[in-house]
Parts: C-alpha cells; sequence; structure tokens
C-alpha cells in the first residue's frame, strides 16, 4: 500500500535506488517500518484508510521520495511536514541499506534532550 501510494521527484519507480530501497523496506523487521514511517511522517501508525489518506501539514500527502544532491556518504534527511524522504544516489543496495537504517534508528532518538 505504502509503495502504491509514493510519488518521486529526481528519480523514476525503475530506478536503481528506488528498487533498492523498496528492496531493503520489505526484507525490514515490522519494527524497523514503524521507525521509518516515525522517521518520514512523524508518525509509527498507518492510517485507518490505508496510505493513500496520509496527511501532511496542508492536507492530505502521499509518501515522497526525492533525490537528495550531494556527496553520496549523506544519511537520508526526513521532511515530516510533506511526508518527504530525501535519499542520495547510492552506488549500492548495501550502502542505501547501511544509510538508511541508521537514519531510522539514531533519528528516533530526536535531539538527545531529556
Amino acid at each position: 500500500d505504502l509503495r502504491a501510494n509514493t510519488e518521486y521527484q529526481g528519480y523514476t519507480p525503475t530506478a536503481p535506488v528506488i528498487r533498492w530501497f523498496w528492496e531493503v523496506v520489505g526484507a525490514m523487521s515490522k519494527e524497523d517500518r514503524a521507525l521509518l514511517l516515525q522517521f518520514v511522517t512523524g508518525t509509527s501508525k498507518v492510517p485507518l484508510e490505508g496510505f493513500k489518506s496520509l496527511q501532511g501539514i496542508g492536507g492530505p500527502q502521499k509518501f515522497q521520495i526525492h533525490k537528495a544532491y550531494g556527496a553520496g556518504e549523506r544519511l537520508p534527511s526526513a521532511h515530516t511536514c510533506f511526508n518527504q524522504l530525501d535519499v542520495p544516489e547510492y552506488e549500492s543496495k548495501e550502502t542505501l541499506r547501511e544509510r538508511l537504517m541508521m537514519a531510522i534508528h539514531e533519528g528516533a532518538t530526536g535531539f538527545g534532550f531529556g
């Protein structure tokens, strides 16, 4: 349902990075998928009516994957108000997996206040 309700900018659905992304997501545990959703949307819950009902700052807003330009060592970043994940053009699926897992696990801890 998430994949069917995703928009792309700077990538096509068949780009290697996008294919790798969905393979990595498909292999994730339920907990890691919830962390990914939390990282990108600000909530770990799937909308009651499915991802077609995902809300953004201005109302319904699909999950978005945007190409992040710049150094390929960067971690993916997210804009929760827009349900947007910025993904650099990594050179391998393994690099994408490592960077994505680091981002969703480290990003889950917030700013470390408390």
